[in-house]
């Protein structure tokens, strides 16, 4: 696995995690890069401080284009991988756009349900169409 896929994972873990806790996810983070036990790459530091940094925006995002579904209703991973994937969709200019969707599409095969992949693939794409301006 990649060290960007790794680090998605990382991520993921540690948002979820403090979803599921009722927890800080800074707070968890920082437990997390203090054990290092595995260690936190750098990369998944910066997509959990983003997706908390823009949290507010993210989940207005993701109630908005998931259709049929809340932000409270969808699955715990669910949440966590889009939560991370629209930080680094929106906010991280140094991943290209398709790359974000695929490896939150490969992290919603590996982690959640059948429909989830599919599912996750759906919002992400309709966040980018709306909020991603096309030159």
């Amino acid at each position: 696995m990649a060290a960007r896929s790794k680090a998605r994972k990382r991520a993921v873990d540690v948002l979820y995690e403090a979803d599921l806790r009722g927890s800080d996810p800074l707070a968890l983070l920082r437990e997390r890069v203090a054990d290092a036990h595995p260690p936190v790459p750098d990369h998944a530091v910066r997509l959990v401080e983003g997706a908390v940094e823009h949290a507010a925006r993210i989940d207005e995002l993701i109630d908005r284009h998931a259709k049929g579904w809340s932000i409270d209703r969808l699955p715990d991973v669910d949440r966590a991988i889009l939560r991370m994937s629209v930080f680094e969709l929106l906010w991280a200019d140094d991943v290209p756009d398709a790359v974000v969707i695929d490896e939150a599409v490969e992290l919603a095969r590996a982690l959640s349900t059948d429909d989830s992949p599919a599912y996750v693939n759906g919002v992400l794409g309709a966040i980018l169409d709306a909020e991603v301006p096309t030159s």
